[in-house]
């Protein structure tokens, strides 16, 4: 049985090892109100760095900007080395969006968010000598590409890439992330209609991580009729979203 305390402290020195053999003083964290950027700065945080946690509301529904606030006020009150901002980007983004002149949609304005936060973030790791951590899992990150390129893609480093989104919850569970945060259905928060990730990824997270597992080591059962929905769901997210989770292409001259 995995000792949950222990991988929160190898993930923890393991970014601290980063940080240290590469100059840098300190992390930069978007925090959401969601279980993975809730993990991540906590995590952060723990390694004694000066953590700076941002909320970068945009239009947000008040429950996602209540959680994300609930966080950070017990990350200050856990860790003296966590400072923190509020930076609301709505005008930011309205004024994008009238500028872009109808010449978008949906889901290039949501994606837009994303990006226009990463800049933000971007800025403070710039000012303040530091680097922005990522807070994808690795069902997001290298299962179905559910992120945004160059948005909340666009980062320096990745603890939770290697871990599942069950095994995310088990890391919060051991860090005490308050349980508002544990409770809450995940979303990124970039939509004004509030849907979850579910809605958008057609199936949970446990769901996709079935999936992914059963990818990297087929268990030979025979599935369900929901479990092989759920695979033809994944494999059509993961060959659509593959451009995110592979390198640029670089042309090669021949010499």
């Amino acid at each position: 049985m995995q000792d949950w305390n222990d991988i929160c402290n190898d993930i923890s020195k393991w970014i601290l090892d980063y940080a240290s053999s590469n100059g840098i003083s300190t992390l930069v964290v978007g925090v959401s109100g969601g279980i993975d950027s809730a993990v991540t700065s906590a995590l952060c945080a723990r390694t004694g760095l000066r953590t700076m946690a941002l909320n970068m509301p945009i239009h947000q529904d008040p429950s996602q900007y209540d959680l994300s606030n609930q966080h950070i006020s017990w990350l200050t009150s856990n860790w003296e080395n966590v400072d923190s901002h509020v930076i609301d980007l709505s005008k930011t983004y309205d004024s994008f969006e009238f500028d872009m002149n109808s010449n978008f949609t949906n889901l290039s304005l949501a994606n837009s968010r994303a990006r226009l936060r990463m800049a933000t973030l971007y800025n403070f790791a710039s000012t303040l000598d530091g680097i922005v951590v990522g807070t994808g899992n690795k069902v997001e990150d290298f299962g179905v590409g559910f992120f945004t390129k160059y948005g909340d893609g666009g980062v320096d480093i990745s603890p939770l890439a290697d871990m599942y989104k069950s095994e995310v919850y088990s890391l919060a569970d051991a860090l005490g992330i308050i349980q508002e945060i544990q409770d809450a259905a995940p979303t990124d928060g970039l939509w004004t209609d509030g849907r979850t990730d579910e809605d958008q990824l057609g199936a949970s997270y446990e769901e996709l991580e079935w999936a992914m597992k059963e990818m990297e080591n087929p268990s030979g059962a025979e599935p369900t009729v929901r479990q092989s929905q759920v695979m033809e769901r994944y494999l059509q997210l993961n060959s659509a979203n593959s451009h995110k989770m592979k390198p640029i292409p670089v042309f090669k001259r021949n010499h």
